[in-house]
């Protein structure tokens, strides 16, 4: 088995600068080829390797919702028939009120779920109405569904490594 490779000192310095998120400045890759001494191309290019590598998984925005005014914040799951998840997973995820949508395996027999899709609203009326436009999509491929509304705000954050070596 391969074991995956360390990072060497250039890029053990870039994640060290991202940890805590991209600068939130018009072109955040030049502000950090400046703080690293390199080329704004090198920093892309190490970060697309990367992310290709599966060394980092992602580069997103990560809102407080609630910050935006969006505190009434639900984890949509569905059963749906598992011959169309994707299609409907894909359909799910474009709505402008779907945060994210995946797939996770059944618990059976407890927890029959197989489609998540994270939900935010105004209000927890706004999210059930939401909940009902997702359910006539579904339309038959859905079996059940619920809701698991947020009660408090999680820290997010990624591996964090330090500077002293």
């Amino acid at each position: 088995m391969n074991e995956p490779a360390l990072p060497d000192d250039f890029e053990r310095r870039l994640i060290i600068a991202t940890q805590a998120g991209l600068p939130l400045v018009p072109r955040p890759y030049d502000l950090l080829a400046e703080q690293l001494g390199v080329s704004a191309g090198l920093v892309k290019a190490r970060l697309a390797a990367m992310l290709e590598s599966g060394r980092i998984r992602r580069i997103g925005a990560v809102p407080n919702h609630y910050a935006i005014g969006y505190t009434a914040n639900g984890m949509s799951v569905w059963d749906v028939d598992d011959a169309h998840i994707a299609r409907l997973g894909e359909t799910i995820g474009k709505l402008d009120f779907v945060t994210h949508c995946y797939e996770r395996p059944r618990a059976l027999p407890d927890w029959p779920y197989n489609l998540f899709a994270m939900v935010h609203g105004h209000d927890r009326a706004t999210v059930l109405a939401h909940i009902d436009e997702i359910a006539a999509l579904l339309g038959p491929d859905c079996r059940r569904h619920d809701v698991l509304f947020s009660t408090a705000i999680l820290k997010k954050t990624g591996l964090r490594i330090g500077n002293d070596g």
